[in-house]
């Protein structure tokens, strides 16, 4: 019998939403009125000790090269959209955050030049 191929599971959050991230898959995805437009890409997200919250908010801001003001580390094409300067950028896949979601360079790249301030991002649990 031939193998089937399964679409992915639809993304988990509302159609408004342009960026759409789920901590518990590591994944994330770039919407239009809930139509996929990229994804689901793999991320990795904040640690137990400095969690990447959960909720909805509009992007704030964007910095194509940023450095963290915290803690000194590089944030390539940096989009903000959390309070406490958590944002979308470049960083490693095998490692947790500090609240931040790592992309590769490539879907950093992508995010980076695909959301505009004011559209919404979504995190779930």
């Amino acid at each position: 019998m031939p193998a089937t191929s399964e679409a992915p599971p639809p993304p988990p959050c509302g159609p408004q939403i342009r960026a759409c991230v789920s901590l518990s898959t590591n994944q994330a995805w770039l919407l239009t009125n809930g139509v996929v437009d990229l994804g689901p890409v793999p991320i990795t997200h904040g640690a137990a000790a400095t969690p990447t919250p959960t909720g909805t908010w509009p992007v704030a801001w964007k910095d194509q090269e940023h450095t963290s003001s915290v803690y000194g580390d590089p944030m390539p094409y940096s989009v903000f959209f959390a309070p406490g300067g958590i944002a979308f950028h470049e960083g490693p896949l095998d490692r947790d955050s500090h609240g931040c979601v790592h992309l590769t360079m490539a879907d950093a790249q992508t995010f980076f030049n695909v959301l505009q301030p004011g559209q919404l991002v979504q995190v779930v649990p």
